[in-house]
């Protein structure tokens, strides 16, 4: 069976989805269940982009074994900063890129550096694209180059230009379908051409980076695999821009479990899927659809009768694949209040957290408070618990003090106090309810006024002492930002999603 490289962007692209800002200690953790996966290649971030980019790319390439990548622009300050990101990586790969359809040409590129029109424009793209490998080739042996927009792009310059960055020492070429604007068929054919059209093609490896805004960026993924692409860039939980990526459980599984048909591997562990998804998903803030493919609340959930007894006769009647082989099997309660650190420490590194000893006393901290208000603490508190702020580096605002009042026939009000560095302050208000009254408080309190965009509220547990888990994504200069709360009340939870949410957007604006 031929082997389909699974090259892995969350920790970039992913993260790119609207809101999902993660922080160097964020990103780390993911990448290390990434590496238990068994992905090949880690996409860590775009290191020119931020400081904060830079130092995420940098600790990762010293931690994990896999090939790292370091996205980099067409430019040599991109390369040169991607290389320093990655130099200590036992494995590094330098990934650069050129727009190449006519929309991108003409869109981004000015006549005064580019040419005056599109011929001109086309060759100093593509002499740009050389200069770029070969830069990039002076510092790593593993170039990757990719042509952004090249679903959109004319075949014969499309094969031009890969056969360019080939002779210029790309080992990968990248085919994006940048917009998701391809059809399976169409995507598939393209690939073939570029491996009938390209001379060298026999020196890299094609691989295809597929969007989902028209829903078929694993279906495409899939079409470029049977027509030659051996390398697939995927996401866990299918997140990115827009309507997000190829989601890499599904493309995964789907080679997997229709082998009949495809006669293809990849060096995945499938029982660490579920496990990686929800990690993503705490740290990111980006719930996870219940009817979401292989790893969502109901892929494996049964409520139709005739489905119910087809299952207890036999599973083979409605599952394709069991919830054991993705790693989704349902655990006991395992822990209490009078459970001890070592008992936390063992089952967190179950669920795929490695934590360290100070780590584990934050984290323990925070399990007896949690302990002390429920009798059972499960594993999706757990999961739950993993992702709440207590484990953030970068708070700047923190919540001391919250106080509500409401009823009937009584105005809701909220007091809040919240400490800024040394200085606390305190601010009070009211509302259309309770939780209104408290992001109203807070504002007075940090005289901002962000736009709510979505607010989201769900129990991570059954039972009337489940957790809260509350997600607020918020607006402001244009840009999105989420943040997530937990707590056995859902109106602190709300406090704390917000306050979170806001230290995303200050952080920004004081890096």
């Amino acid at each position: 069976m031929e082997k389909i490289i699974i090259f892995d962007t969350t920790l970039r692209d992913g993260e790119q989805s609207p809101g999902a800002s993660l922080n160097v200690y964020e990103k780390v953790e993911i990448a290390r269940q990434l590496e238990k996966l068994k992905v090949n290649v880690i996409e860590a971030g775009f290191p020119i982009s931020s400081p904060e980019q830079f130092e995420a790319v940098q600790r990762i390439s010293e931690q994990v074994k896999v090939i790292v990548a370091a996205l980099a622009r067409a430019k040599e300050i991109d390369i040169k900063t991607a290389y320093e990101a990655i130099k200590n990586a036992e494995k590094k790969r330098i990934h650069t890129f050129s727009s190449t359809s006519d929309f991108h040409i003409l869109g981004k590129f000015g006549d005064e550096k580019y040419g005056s029109n599109l011929e001109e424009k086309r060759k100093t793209v593509l002499q740009m694209s050389y200069d770029a490998v070969a830069y990039a080739k002076t510092f790593c042996d593993d170039v990757e180059f990719s042509a952004e927009d090249a679903g959109r792009t004319d075949i014969g310059y499309l094969a031009d230009i890969i056969e360019t960055a080939i002779d210029a020492g790309a080992t990968t070429v990248n085919i994006p379908d940048t917009t998701g604007y391809t059809m399976p068929f169409e995507f598939g054919n393209m690939i073939a051409e570029l491996k009938r059209r390209v001379k060298n093609i026999d020196k890299a490896i094609i691989s295809v980076h597929c969007h989902n805004d028209l829903g078929l960026a694993v279906a495409n993924s899939i079409s470029a695999i049977q027509n030659g692409a051996r390398q697939v860039e995927c996401t866990v939980n299918g997140i990115g821009e827009r309507a997000g990526n190829a989601s890499l459980e599904e493309i995964v599984m789907a080679l997997n479990v229709r082998k009949d048909l495809f006669d293809f591997q990849t060096d995945i562990i499938t029982k660490e899927i579920y496990t990686t998804s929800k990690i993503v998903s705490g740290f990111t803030g980006i719930i996870v659809q219940p009817n979401k493919a292989i790893v969502g609340e109901n892929a494996f959930a049964h409520e139709s009768g005739i489905h119910q007894d087809g299952m207890l006769k036999n599973r083979n009647t409605y599952e394709i694949m069991t919830p054991d082989s993705v790693g989704a099997v349902k655990t006991k309660i395992v822990l209490g209040r009078h459970s001890g650190r070592h008992g936390l420490k063992a089952r967190l590194f179950e669920l795929g957290y490695n934590l360290t000893e100070e780590e584990i006393d934050k984290a323990y901290k925070r399990f007896t408070e949690i302990a002390d208000k429920k009798k059972e603490v499960y594993d999706e508190d757990l999961r739950t618990l993993m992702g709440d702020e207590f484990f953030k580096s970068d708070e700047f605002y923190h919540l001391e003090y919250l106080q509500v009042n409401a009823g009937i026939n009584l105005i809701p009000t909220a007091t809040v106090q919240i400490k800024i560095k040394n200085e606390i302050v305190q601010e009070s208000s009211t509302g259309d309810g309770p939780i209104d009254a408290i992001l109203n408080a807070i504002d007075r309190a940090l005289k901002i006024k962000p736009k709510v965009e979505d607010y989201h509220v769900r129990s991570v547990t059954a039972g009337r002492e489940a957790m809260g888990e509350v997600t607020i994504r918020i607006r402001s200069d244009n840009k999105s930002y989420i943040g997530k709360g937990v707590s056995t009340d859902i109106i602190e939870a709300s406090a704390k999603a917000y306050i979170q949410a806001i230290n995303h957007f200050s952080n920004k604006i004081l890096s």
